[in-house]
């Protein structure tokens, strides 16, 4: 009996499976992967078991919304100080420092919460304590994830199966939430995600990391501060991405707050639906995920970033006019897709173009435009839902993300002919190539 063969077709498809996970054929990465993921499991079940908890004290939705602003505040504040730190010290030791400290207080918020003291000042407090740990840990973790893989061609991957990775562990986090709560209650999923820390400690313990040597200028942390402003704001192509992620974040992204309205009252469900529709999301961001990690290459991002903020707009108008629940999955799928794609290529442009001297400090602007636009965002977004209905404050959203993409596209020609000199110097591009070449693409 002769032995079947592969097709070419089922040969090409084992290719693009194995191209879509080649930054896990790094040691470092693959650790990192590992380890991220059983801890932002626990993360999730940490961030919807306190909001569950914070429900059940007060039955107050302005104080649900408190606890989250508290949670992120310090975060937009205080970030670009932890990219000078993520500039300035070994990535790894502050990531395990931050780690600790993350895990202490949440198995704080365990302790309290099990022996049945935990109050509305303390969860405030321990959340204005976890804001201020991130903004360290974020800047450092961002810049850290291209250290880990060391053939530059292989960082979109990398983060596009971190992004991957991340959305994956919101919904598995959710559902052990769930599982938890109702179970044996909230102090539980806090002991859970207090020891999913010893996990991304471990695997940072275990990295065998050359550290690359960054000379330092002496300068101080407000000099420092200055220089990272300067470059970002001056740098045409970094501005251009951050300011569309901004803008993204600021009026995309906070569609989220206006859901339960959809799902409750425009489609006449319950929790279920609710349930469903932000699952559909999270479908489509891991959909996009995937996609963006078979790619081998920067070239051709821009219209991607560019592409994606747009069907996120679309998307959302779309969304706004329908009362078939089948139909709202559907878009609810784009609208996943669009949003994770929007973000995964615009970090993936930053981190290539970025020198490593300035990669912490840039990342921390990542950070602000994130932990900024979406708590002010859901603001508007909510105080306009009160003016204007959920459905007429969606199509705002939409419009905003479209026009914001309009712009971006509208700067592509600048920002190519100041990216072309970098991509050849990186090889990249071969050098020559013209300006309006669809190879000087970002």
């Amino acid at each position: 009996m002769i032995p079947k063969t592969p097709s070419d077709d089922s040969r090409g498809s084992y290719k693009i499976r194995l191209s879509a996970l080649r930054a896990l054929g790094y040691r470092n990465y693959r650790l990192f992967f590992t380890g991220q993921s059983i801890s932002l499991i626990g993360t999730w079940t940490t961030r919807l078991a306190t909001s569950w908890l914070v429900y059940r004290l007060t039955r107050s939705g302005f104080l649900l919304g408190l606890i989250g602003f508290t949670g992120q505040i310090p975060t937009f504040l205080l970030a670009p100080i932890g990219g000078v730190w993520a500039d300035r010290l070994d990535r790894r030791g502050v990531l395990i420092l931050t780690q600790i400290l993350l895990a202490l207080q949440t198995l704080t918020m365990a302790v309290l919460t099990l022996s049945e003291r935990i109050t509305l000042l303390e969860i405030i407090c321990l959340s204005l304590l976890q804001g201020v740990i991130n903004a360290f840990e974020i800047p450092s973790r961002n810049a850290f994830l291209v250290d880990l893989v060391e053939g530059r061609a292989d960082w979109g991957n990398a983060i596009a199966l971190t992004y991957s990775m991340e959305n994956m562990a919101r919904l598995v986090g959710a559902a052990l939430a769930g599982f938890t709560i109702a179970a044996v209650g909230e102090g539980y999923c806090f002991v859970l995600d207090g020891v999913s820390y010893l996990a991304v400690i471990a695997s940072l313990l275990m990295m065998r990391i050359n550290v690359l040597m960054i000379k330092r200028s002496g300068t101080s942390v407000v000099e420092e501060l200055k220089e990272g402003w300067t470059y970002v704001s001056g740098f045409v192509p970094i501005r251009t991405v951050l300011l569309l992620f901004a803008i993204v974040c600021f009026i995309g992204v906070p569609y989220a707050v206006l859901m339960p309205i959809f799902a409750s009252r425009l489609l006449h469900g319950g929790p279920h639906t609710f349930g469903s529709l932000m699952a559909a999301v999270g479908a489509g961001a891991l959909i996009s995920g995937i996609r963006l990690a078979t790619r081998r290459s920067v070239v051709g991002l821009d219209n991607i970033i560019a592409g994606s903020a747009a069907l996120f707009g679309v998307g959302m108008i779309v969304f706004s006019f329908s009362r078939i629940f089948w139909l709202s999955l559907l878009l609810m799928v784009a609208i996943g897709f669009g949003m994770m794609q929007q973000f995964t290529a615009s970090s993936t442009v930053i981190q290539t173009l970025v020198p490593e001297d300035k990669r912490g400090r840039v990342m921390s602007y990542w950070t602000m435009a994130y932990m900024g636009g979406v708590p002010s965002g859901s603001l508007l977004v909510g105080g306009l839902a009160y003016a204007f209905g959920a459905p007429g404050t969606l199509v705002l959203c939409g419009a905003g993300c479209i026009i914001g993409a309009g712009w971006f596209w509208g700067k592509r020609h600048e920002m190519r002919r100041l990216i072309k000199p970098i991509y050849e110097e990186l090889g990249i591009i071969s050098a020559g190539v013209a300006s309006n070449d669809k190879d000087a693409a970002l």
